[in-house]
C-alpha cells in the first residue's frame, strides 16, 4: 500500500473551522468584509453588529465613519454580491 505525502494540519483545521462558523449574517459580513471592503478600511473599521437589513460598522476614528457613510451605497451593493443576497439594506458607521 502506497501513500502520498502527509497533508498540512492547516487543512484539517480549515474545514474544522468552518463547520464552527455561526450561520448568522453578521459571521458573514466579517468573513467577507477585508476582501470586499479592501484592506485599509479593514484596518480601521470592523463590521460588530447586523439586525434587520442593518450593518453597524465600527470605526476607529470619526474620519473613517463620515467616508464610510460617503461609500455605503457602492460598499452595501459589494457585500451584497459577495453574500449573494440582497441582505444588507443600511450601513450605520459609529466610532468606538
Amino acid at each position: 500500500m502506497s501513500r502520498v505525502a502527509p497533508r498540512p494540519l492547516s487543512a484539517a483545521l480549515d474545514a474544522f473551522t468552518n463547520t464552527l462558523a455561526p450561520a448568522s449574517t453578521l459571521a458573514r459580513v466579517q468573513e467577507i468584509w477585508e476582501h470586499t471592503a479592501g484592506s485599509a478600511i479593514a484596518a480601521s473599521a470592523r463590521p460588530t453588529a447586523e439586525h434587520g437589513g442593518v450593518l453597524t460598522i465600527t470605526c476607529e476614528a470619526a474620519v473613517w465613519a463620515q467616508e464610510l457613510d460617503l461609500m455605503a451605497d457602492d460598499l452595501i451593493a459589494r457585500l451584497n454580491l459577495a453574500l449573494e443576497t440582497p441582505i444588507i439594506r443600511v450601513l450605520r458607521c459609529r466610532t468606538g
